[in-house]
């Protein structure tokens, strides 16, 4: 028991460095001492200029440190609970480094910190130095967690779409156009990837042909995208014909992973790793009858094959995993295009990897099993 309550001790202390954090760009009697901070230092972490990281460290991290061990301390001793100290001592490890740095006695600085390139992707449950990153260099009124990421996943600031340039394909669908209105409420920059020339958007758009089998002259339009979504598709529904069976697999399989592949080669400067991401709509006919058999088996082998490609993918990739909304390929659906729009954004903001949006609640008990294991064999029987 004492334990537990020393890890939820150790959790408050985060949660009040990151409020703490929150303030420092909000609260004018903090945010010029926190402006030091962000001042300190050049874009691949290096410092770049002693004296204001000194005083970075001193007007900054130590105050942030002190308010964490002040309130921890507070709370072990109104509770009179030994196990409460265990956030108090936690929060003396950042004061006292915080403390000496700021004295120039000790040169080494903190993991999110760390000099150098980016070596891999932004982390779902910790902070580490690609997260870190985009706060510092890609966004500074987002990404605030300190260590965990749970208050930015909380207040949606886990992924900030503003500036962003993203790119999505089946663009003239219901999904897609309702995908570009609500990433331009978001302040994205929108590119729409569509097969249809008679598709009209809004001026802001920037619209972008492309065929079936030519996505390699969508190269150099995707070397300045951030943000690729993987939307298009096709339904035969009940044809079980071989002609349906190729453009089945086509469209919705191979185009995508053609797509995703040269989307993924564009990831070459250490940047990329903390601002480029993949969205790919995989449907939650990964785990469930989509009564379109086609449909179902060339999603079904998509879903698979991202799975397999995420545990070697050089920037995040996210899986749409959506139930039956109302669209050209599913007339019947009981969701609409608008509403799983919204909830997608909500949930990229709140940085789920799996975006699962459906009526169907097994979905959300049945997928994470099933991404888990099958990653987990992926893993097990193949190599890089």
């Amino acid at each position: 028991m004492q334990f537990i309550l020393g890890l939820i001790s150790i959790l408050i202390a985060e949660v009040v460095r990151d409020i703490y954090h929150i303030a420092g760009h909000y609260w004018q009697p903090i945010k010029q001492f926190h402006l030091l901070h962000h001042k300190a230092y050049r874009r691949d972490f290096s410092i770049a200029n002693m004296e204001i990281y000194q005083k970075s460290q001193l007007y900054n991290d130590v105050p942030e440190a002190l308010c964490m061990v002040g309130l921890t301390a507070v709370m072990a001793v109104v509770t009179q609970n030994p196990g409460m100290w265990m956030g108090c001592i936690y929060s003396c490890a950042f004061l006292i480094p915080a403390f000496l740095r700021s004295q120039g006695k000790l040169l080494a600085t903190d993991l999110s910190h760390k000099p150098g390139d980016l070596e891999g992707i932004p982390a779902l449950w910790r902070v580490n130095r690609t997260y870190h990153w985009r706060h510092h260099f890609d966004e500074t009124n987002a990404y605030y967690a300190g260590h965990f990421t749970s208050v930015d996943r909380l207040i949606g600031t886990s992924l900030a779409l503003k500036g962003k340039v993203v790119a999505v394909t089946g663009a003239s669908g219901a999904l897609g156009s309702a995908l570009i209105t609500e990433l331009i409420k978001q302040g994205a920059k929108v590119t729409a990837i569509t097969t249809n020339p008679a598709a009209e958007f809004a001026p802001e758009v920037t619209v972008l042909g492309w065929q079936l089998g030519l996505e390699a002259e969508l190269l150099t339009s995707l070397r300045s995208v951030d943000i690729l979504v993987v939307n298009h598709g096709i339904n035969v529904y009940g044809d079980r014909s071989v002609a349906a069976t190729y453009d089945s697999f086509e469209v919705n399989t191979f185009s995508a992973l053609r797509l995703a592949e040269l989307f993924l080669s564009t990831v070459t400067k250490s940047s990329d790793r903390a601002t480029k991401e993949l969205w790919v709509n995989t449907s939650e006919a990964e785990v469930n009858p989509a009564f379109s058999p086609l449909y179902e088996l060339s999603k079904r082998t998509l879903g698979d094959l991202v799975t397999l490609r995420r545990l070697d993918a050089p920037c995040i990739i996210r899986k749409l995993v959506l139930g039956p909304f109302k669209s050209q390929l599913n007339p019947s659906g009981v969701m609409s295009a608008e509403w799983v729009a919204g909830a997608i954004i909500f949930l990229a903001k709140r940085d789920f990897r799996n975006i699962i949006v459906t009526i169907n609640p097994l979905t959300y008990l049945l997928f994470p099993i099933k991404e888990f294991f099958q990653s987990l064999y992926f893993r097990l029987f193949t190599k890089n």
